[in-house]
């Protein structure tokens, strides 16, 4: 019975060796079991700017079997005309995190892309889609232009416990003759900007940039602007307090000054012929602080009068006879960096706000977003000329159904809307 055992055991061995195996997927024969996801640039997806001309990269192995492992790599980095930079040929390897770049130098202000392909114990991968990322100003001698803005209060701005400053508004015009490729803007614009560029706002995330020590560092944003570029043509930005200009000025010692909003621009415009433009801030920019933003604090909020909007302000042909020269402003202190962290993205709410209860009637109405969060709150103003509408914010009511304010101290926390003509 041993022997017979025995026998069918051999029986059954022979016929698995002599028996073709499936083809592994990602081998041949099939389709692929293992691909590359996941690519970033310093941690970054698709960074137009860079603060190092050494960039690490890293990647992700997706694949339908467990314990795939990899087993070796190759990176591929071209510039922007398609020439290659860095081919590190075929890498044996397990590393997928911070893999530096070895190429040629990298200078500032390159467009680059770069695509990956891995080995593993399952197979090869084809190669992975191009991802792009671009290389920062890297040093103070590769900007040019100077810092503008209004380094003084402006009528109706006060400094103090609860400071109150408008926002600024800075545009310039200027003509293009020749197709465009490729326009990049590098725009520090502290506190907080937001850039307009023929009436396309460009800021997918909000409250930018990221607050600093600007003693120590002052962090600049990146934008592909050229899909909005034509033959004439105006670009714009908003300048918020943010941090710079504080919410709190009676206590230095716990809220420091740093002056009041600024911006320095540069653009870097290629066009198909390979010749290329920089515009910068200088002095021929056009400032004023008399918009509709008339007053933006942190603790305390906004105040928007909307019988100022400055309609097609961002837009070629707005007459700005009125606005002022921008004037050249305190340099700051602080090293420009780009910002090397991805910024905060609009989302909308849900569920919907409801109205709850109360125990006494309120000359107001009262909404509960179910939850605490950070953000703004949309509406449609209903109201003549010169009405005002407030939203004033709380995180709980009191026991009869008023707003518990206790916790917020000294801050207003309150936006004000004046509606202009007769809004429905």
């Amino acid at each position: 019975m041993e022997k017979r055992s025995i026998k069918y055991l051999v029986v059954i061995l022979m016929l698995l060796l002599t028996t073709p195996l499936p083809a592994r997927k990602g081998q041949g024969g099939g389709s692929a079991a293992v691909s590359v996801s996941w690519l970033r640039v310093e941690n970054l997806d698709k960074p137009l700017s860079i603060d190092t001309a050494e960039p690490r990269f890293s990647w992700l192995i997706l694949s339908d079997k467990q314990d795939v492992r990899q087993t070796a790599y190759q990176i591929v980095v071209t510039d922007d005309r398609g020439d290659e930079l860095w081919n590190s040929g075929r890498v044996e390897s397990d590393r997928q995190l911070w893999v530096r770049y070895q190429g040629k130098p990298l200078k500032s202000a390159m467009q680059c892309s770069w695509k990956v392909k891995l080995w593993t114990t399952v197979g090869e991968t084809a190669w992975s889609e191009e991802e792009c990322f671009g290389i920062g100003l890297l040093k103070e001698s590769h900007w040019t232009g100077r810092w503008i803005g209004l380094d003084r209060l402006m009528p109706g701005e006060q400094r103090g416990l609860h400071s109150r400053l408008a926002a600024r508004y800075v545009r310039k015009e200027f003509a293009l003759e020749k197709p465009v490729r490729r326009a990049v803007a590098y725009v520090a614009g502290i506190g907080l900007h937001e850039l307009h560029v023929n009436g396309v706002t460009y800021n997918r995330e909000v409250l930018v940039p990221m607050p600093t020590d600007y003693r120590r560092t002052v962090l600049y944003n990146t934008y592909d602007i050229t899909e909005a570029l034509r033959e004439q043509n105006a670009i714009g930005l908003v300048l918020g307090n943010g941090r710079l200009f504080p919410m709190r000025q009676n206590k230095h010692y716990k809220a420091v000054t740093f002056g009041y909003p600024k911006c320095r621009v540069n653009i870097l415009i290629t066009f198909t012929d390979g010749t290329t433009k920089r515009i910068a801030t200088d002095e021929k920019w056009k400032i004023t602080a008399d918009g509709p933003i008339r007053g933006n604090n942190e603790y305390d909020g906004e105040v928007y009068d909307a019988r100022k909007e400055l309609t097609g302000w961002d837009t070629a042909g707005y007459d700005d006879r009125d606005w002022l020269a921008a004037e050249r402003s305190e340099i700051p202190l602080g090293t420009l960096r780009a910002q090397m962290a991805p910024g905060m993205v609009m989302a909308p709410l849900t569920p919907e706000p409801t109205q709850p209860s109360t125990l006494h009637p309120q000359p107001s109405t009262i909404y509960d977003f179910h939850q605490n969060i950070a953000g703004w709150v949309a509406f449609v103003p209903m109201g003549n000329p010169g009405d005002t509408i407030r939203v004033k914010y709380a995180e709980k009511l009191n026991a009869d159904g008023t707003l518990y304010l206790d916790n917020l101290r000294d801050a207003q926390s309150e936006d004000i809307y004046i509606c202009k003509k007769q809004e429905a």
